[in-house]
C-alpha cells in the first residue's frame, strides 16, 4: 500500500497555513529535514511542467483515455494508495484536475475492492457507450511475487462514468475476470490493459474492433508473463481467456542483458501497441512495454527494489492454434531506478490536442518517477507535502539509424535491429521523445545560446551565461573522433551547480552509458539519508556512420530538462534516464562543461530555454 503524504482532505489548510507562517532559509546550510514543520518544503523542490497530484502521493499511471464527447485527453494515476485520480489537457501542456483538490474518481471500498484499487484502464466508450474503467480490484494483501499467491485477492472489475470521468461508479456485480488461469499459481494477476489491434483481429478470425486486455503477471518457478483476453461479449461482461502469450525464463535477459535490462520474476503494468515510423499504426510493428520486477538471486528470489522499465519489439503468429510475441528487439523504455510503472494511450488525429497542433495519430506513454525508491527512503515527504510526478509524455514511434556502418556493434544483439546487408544498414529501434506540444512551448521560453567549445583536457569551465531558475532545458550536440571509442573518455555537463553543490551528466565511452552523477547533488543528503545520491546509468550505443567518403563515431544529441528536482536526460530520439536532483542552495543555478580525457570533443549547438511554463495556471 502506497504511504499517505502531509496533506488528506481535512488537513489541507492546515499543511498550507504551516508552510505560510514558517521559512527555510536556502541561503542557509541545511539541517535534520525532518524537523521542519508539515508543508514547509511544498516548493522546493516541485516541479513546475510535469503531471502530478495538487499534493500527497502520485502512484503508477493507469486509466488514460480520450474522451470522445469533447476530444479531452485524460491522465490517470494512483493516489496516495486510496484510488486513482487524474488531470485532463486539450493541448499536453496545460491541466486541470478532474476533480476539485485533485480528489479521486474513484475510490476502495466496494464488494469487489475492499482494501484496494490498483491499475486501471479506460474503454473510452464501452458500458452504455460510456468511458469503462477496467481495474483491479484488490481483496486481499500482500501480494508480492516472492510469496504463494492467494487466489481472488486480484480481480477485474468494472466502473463506468456518466459525469465526463469525475466519478466512476462501480456496476453492482461481481469481477468480470474473479480468477487467474485456471491451474496456473501466478506470481501477480493485475494492471490490466485494453487495447483493439487489427492484426489480432485476422490472426484470432475476431470481429473488427474488438477489444483485448492484456494482464500482467508471471508463474512461479517459470517466470513472468503476460496473459490475453478477448473481449467476447457487447457489455464487456465475458472475457475469452487466451492463454500466456508472452512468457520469458525466470531472471533472464534479453541478450546479455545489457540493453534491456531483466526480465525478471514478475511482469507489472504491461501495454501493447502498434507502431510506424509516423506514431500509432495497428497495422505497424507489434510493441510492448512492462515493468519487470527482479532479484540478484536467481536460486532463492529475494523481496527487492530492482525493478525495470522495459519494452519489446515483435512478431505475432499462431502456434497450434495459441496466439504468441516473439520479440525481435527490445530494449529500456527510461534507466532511471525511480521510473518504473508506465502507461499507454492511443492519441487520435481527432483529439483537441492534435487537432492544435496538427499531429497524426500517436501512441503516447507516461512514467511514473517514484519520490521514495518505492516507500524505501523518506526525502522529507510530510514536510514537501508530495512525493513523486510523472515524467513528461513521449511520443513513441518506429526510429531509424542510417548510414550505419555493418560492424560488429551493429551486430550484437541490442535494443535494436539492423536491416540490410551491405557494408551500410540502417538500424531499427524505439523513437521516443517529448510530445511536440511540450517542445513547442518549451521553445518559447526565454533562451539564450552557448558559443561551441573544443576540449581536450580536463575541466569544468563555466558557461557564460547560466540559467537564472532552476527550470530550464538544455540542448548540445558532441561530436567525438573515431579513436575516442574504448577509452576513459568522459564529456558533457553539470547542472545546478555551486561552490558546493553540483551534477554530473556525461557520455562514458568505457561502458558506452550516460552517467548522471548526484554524489554531490544535494547538501541536505548528508543529514537526510532519504534524499539518496547514488549514481543513475543507462546504457547508448553511439554507431559508427558514414557520410560520403568519411566514417564517424554518431554525433551525441542530448537535450537535459531540469524541472526543479525532476531530471529527464534525453539522447538522439531512443534514451531516457530521469531521476531526482534535490539541489539545496539557491544559487545553485550554475551551468558548466564537464570534460576528461584526451581526445578532441567539440561541444555544439548549444541552447539554453530559460524558466519552464506553469502546467496547472488554475491551481491555486
Amino acid at each position: 500500500m502506497r504511504k499517505s503524504g502531509c496533506c488528506t482532505f481535512g488537513l489541507v489548510g492546515i499543511c498550507l497555513a504551516q508552510q505560510k507562517n514558517f521559512s527555510v532559509d536556502r541561503n542557509a546550510p541545511p539541517g535534520n529535514l525532518s524537523t521542519l514543520p508539515n508543508g514547509t518544503l511544498f516548493e522546493a523542490w516541485r516541479p513546475r511542467a510535469h503531471i502530478l497530484p495538487p499534493f500527497g502521493q502520485i502512484g503508477d499511471p493507469c486509466g488514460h483515455y480520450v474522451d470522445t464527447k469533447d476530444g479531452f485527453l485524460h491522465f490517470g494515476f494512483l493516489h496516495d494508495g486510496n484510488g486513482a485520480a487524474g488531470v485532463t489537457t486539450d493541448d499536453l501542456v496545460h491541466y486541470k484536475d478532474v476533480n476539485p483538490q485533485g480528489r479521486q474518481f474513484i475510490f476502495p471500498g466496494g464488494v469487489n475492492d475492499p482494501v484496494a484499487v490498483f491499475d486501471g484502464t479506460v474503454i473510452n466508450q464501452g458500458v452504455n457507450g460510456e468511458p469503462t474503467f477496467l481495474y483491479t480490484s484488490i481483496s486481499y494483501l500482500p501480494i508480492q511475487w516472492t510469496i504463494a499467491y492467494t487466489r481472488g485477492s486480484e480481480t477485474m472489475s468494472l466502473a463506468v462514468s456518466v459525469d465526463g470521468g469525475r466519478n466512476f461508479t462501480k456496476l453492482d456485480q461481481g469481477p468480470v475476470i474473479s480468477d487467474p488461469p485456471f491451474a496456473v499459481n501466478v506470481t501477480g494477476f493485475r494492471d490490466p490493459f485494453a487495447l483493439q489491434n487489427a492484426q489480432l483481429d485476422e490472426l484470432l478470425g475476431s470481429p473488427a474492433r474488438t477489444w483485448y486486455l492484456v494482464i500482467a503477471g508471471g508463474v512461479h518457478d517459470s517466470g513472468p508473463s503476460q496473459f490475453l483476453y478477448r473481449q467476447n461479449d457487447t457489455e464487456f461482461q465475458f472475457w475469452e481467456e487466451l492463454g500466456q502469450w508472452w512468457h520469458e525464463p525466470a531472471n533472464s535477459t534479453w541478450g546479455e542483458g545489457l540493453w534491456a535490462g531483466r526480465w525478471g520474476f514478475n511482469f507489472e503494468a504491461s501495454t501493447i501497441f502498434g507502431l510506424d515510423e509516423s506514431g500509432f499504426n495497428e497495422n505497424g510493428t507489434i510493441f510492448t512495454t512492462v515493468g519487470a520486477e527482479w532479484s540478484l538471486d536467481p536460486i532463492v528470489p529475494q523481496v527487492s527494489d530492482f525493478r525495470d522499465s522495459l519494452w519489446a519489439a515483435g512478431t505475432v503468429e499462431l502456434s497450434d492454434g495459441d496466439i504468441r510475441f516473439n520479440p525481435s528487439f527490445a530494449g529500456v523504455l527510461d534507466w532511471g531506478a525511480s521510473a518504473y510503472a508506465s502507461h499507454g494511450q492511443h492519441l487520435p488525429a481527432w483529439s483537441k490536442a492534435s487537432q492544435k497542433s496538427g499531429a497524426p495519430d500517436r501512441y503516447i506513454t507516461t512514467i511514473w518517477l517514484t519520490g521514495d525508491f518505492y516507500d524505501t527512503t523518506d526525502p522529507a515527504s510530510n514536510q514537501q507535502n508530495w512525493t513523486g510526478t510523472l515524467l513528461l509524455p513521449r511520443e513513441l514511434s518506429v526510429g531509424r539509424v542510417e548510414n550505419v556502418v555493418n560492424n560488429e556493434l551493429v551486430k550484437e544483439i541490442g535494443s535494436w535491429k539492423s536491416q540490410g546487408y551491405s557494408d551500410l544498414v540502417e538500424v531499427m529501434t524505439l523513437k521516443q521523445v517529448v510530445v511536440r506540444e511540450v517542445m513547442a512551448a518549451i521553445s518559447n521560453c526565454s533562451s539564450s545560446t552557448e558559443p561551441s567549445r573544443s576540449f581536450n583536457v580536463s575541466t569544468r569551465e563555466a558557461f557564460q551565461q547560466s540559467p537564472k531558475t532552476k527550470l530550464f532545458v538544455l540542448k548540445a550536440s558532441l561530436s567525438f573522433p573515431s579513436s575516442a571509442r574504448g577509452t576513459g573518455l568522459k564529456a558533457g555537463f553539470q547542472i545546478l551547480a555551486s561552490d558546493v553543490e553540483a551534477t554530473s551528466i556525461y557520455y562514458q565511452f568505457s561502458n558506452e552509458s550516460i552517467i548522471i552523477d548526484r554524489t554531490n547533488t544535494s547538501a541536505a543528503s548528508a543529514l537526510n539519508p532519504g534524499i539518496i545520491s547514488q549514481t543513475e546509468a543507462g546504457r547508448l550505443r553511439l554507431f559508427d556512420r558514414k557520410s560520403g567518403d568519411q566514417q564517424k563515431i554518431e554525433v551525441l544529441d542530448l537535450m537535459i530538462v531540469v524541472d526543479n528536482s525532476v531530471v529527464e536526460v534525453h539522447a538522439n530520439d531512443r534514451f531516457v534516464v530521469s531521476t531526482w536532483a534535490r539541489s539545496w542552495y539557491s544559487n545553485s543555478t550554475e551551468l558548466r562543461f564537464f570534460y576528461d580525457g584526451q581526445e578532441t570533443v567539440e561541444f555544439e549547438n548549444i541552447t539554453i530555454f530559460d524558466g519552464l511554463y506553469d502546467a496547472y495556471p488554475d491551481r491555486a
